[in-house]
């Protein structure tokens, strides 16, 4: 083996070691990019996660509060239509 031969197959080995290596820094470099985004996108999923629970809770206690609540405006309509009936019927009584 000559030397030119020596020198080329250590020139193409060392050209590929670097290509290897050039190629694991780029995967590198995309992995922790990737790794970046989805930590973003989980911190966006936990906050949007948390506001639904919240807005569900919300949602429930107002549904249980208006099921639970006295309906005073019912009172208040029975109470709105006797004093119009008594009304009138004490006109009825005074024209009478």
């Amino acid at each position: 083996m000559g030397l030119n031969e020596r020198w080329s197959m250590l020139k193409n080995d060392t050209s590929d070691r670097i290509d290897d290596l050039m190629h694991r820094l780029r995967v590198k470099e995309l992995y922790e990019k990737q790794e970046e985004e989805d930590r973003v996108k989980r911190v966006i999923l936990i906050v949007l996660a948390v506001l639904g629970a919240m807005a569900a809770v919300a949602g429930i206690a107002y549904a249980v509060y208006k099921f639970m609540s006295k309906d005073y405006l019912e009172d208040y309509e029975d109470d709105f239509d006797d004093d119009f009936l008594l009304d009138d019927e004490t006109e009825d009584e005074a024209k009478a």
